[in-house]
């Protein structure tokens, strides 16, 4: 993941901040000051979209969310299982850093498959060789999944598309300890989370489809990037846009879940997202509060960053993505971000919980 500039540099970047309609080029975190002044959609309260930005995605703004009363004793909505996306999440860690190349990523993407097999899903494979920034060739695994509206009549309906990025990072370079900086990372957080989380709603799809038709992505070569190039991010992301598995495949929207487990986590609505689908942002932070999470999914503007969705919003599908945001912090992530100490010590099943169970309450409304 791009960082963001350290605080004390935000002054000096001001001048140099591209927008959405500039070809999306603004650092991955920035302080939430700069986005009251240039983002005009926006109010600094973080309240409801303007009129004009209704005209998108309008109707999940005003649909109902159950009361969390509801959600406990309303068998359609399904349980999300947070024990079961930890155990997902842990079986990731316990191959190893899923480092492009390497036999722990070869061999978790098989898993991956296979399950996704398992739980139903119309699975297909994009495989490439991805030129990395350092000129390392990279082999890269899209895994693409299909399920299907349990309603015949919408099958033809564009589908919802849910994604996460798959790989680990090759080198802690955010890690305290100078010796460590050149050791692969876990990804238990950043990467195995949101790829956790969608296959318990795979499994949850298995055993009681929606009405929605839903794709859901696990893309590769996210995180192997070099800070200050923009271009070195989301390779597989940018594949999967420019040579789309299906002929004319284009998704009515797509959410993007990145550090979706750590441990005392936030999540504040970004930037990108809001330009590009702030009905769908508002549907999905709405759902989060009627279910009580509101501790979790805080309505109010983090940051921006470039992050898989920014490759999908380019290729013109409106998307959001859910990310931990902190803004007390100058790169806007937890500590553990980019170092050894992104494990299984800084995961919560708490976050896991709220983060599933928004999206799955969410498909199912």
């Amino acid at each position: 993941m791009n960082p963001s500039p350290k605080n004390s540099q935000l002054k000096t970047h001001n001048s140099k901040l591209k927008t959405h309609n500039s070809k999306l080029t603004m650092p991955r975190f920035l302080d939430s000051l700069i986005f009251i002044l240039t983002a005009v959609a926006l109010t600094s309260g973080c309240s409801s979209p303007g009129n004009a930005a209704k005209e998108t995605l309008g109707q999940w703004a005003e649909a109902e969310s159950p009361a969390p009363g509801d959600v406990a004793n309303s068998s359609p909505l399904g349980d999300f299982n947070a024990d079961s996306a930890y155990n997902y999440l842990a079986r990731q860690v316990a191959f190893g850093p899923r480092v492009p190349n390497s036999d722990e990523h070869k061999l978790t993407g098989d898993w991956l498959v296979a399950e996704l097999n398992r739980h139903g899903g119309q699975v297909s494979q994009q495989k490439a060789i991805l030129k990395a920034f350092d000129g390392t060739n990279l082999n890269a695994r899209n895994i693409f999944a299909r399920f299907p509206s349990k309603n015949p009549e919408k099958g033809k309906e564009a589908p919802i598309l849910l994604l996460a990025h798959w790989d680990s990072r090759p080198w802690a370079d955010k890690d305290p300890d100078p010796d460590k900086r050149n050791l692969p990372v876990d990804g238990a957080n950043d990467g195995a989370s949101g790829v956790a989380i969608l296959l318990e709603i795979a499994r949850q799809l298995s055993l009681n489809p929606v009405d929605k038709n839903i794709d859901i992505l696990f893309v590769d070569a996210e995180d192997w990037g070099e800070d200050g190039d923009e271009d070195s991010w989301a390779l597989g992301t940018k594949y999967f846009v420019e040579n789309p598995p299906i002929k004319g495949y284009s998704p009515y929207a797509a959410i993007l879940l990145d550090m979706v487990g750590g441990q005392g986590a936030t999540f504040c609505r970004e930037y990108f997202s809001e330009r590009s689908a702030p009905h769908l942002a508002e549907a999905i932070w709405q759902t989060a509060s009627k279910l009580g999470y509101g501790s979790f999914f805080l309505n109010r503007m983090g940051g921006a960053i470039l992050d898989d969705h920014v490759q999908l919003i380019k290729a013109g599908i409106p998307a959001i993505d859910i990310i931990e945001y902190h803004s007390n912090d100058d790169t806007g992530f937890n500590d553990r971000w980019h170092t050894t100490s992104d494990n299984l010590e800084g995961i919560s099943k708490e976050t896991l919980q709220a983060v599933g169970s928004t999206l799955l309450n969410f498909l199912r409304n």
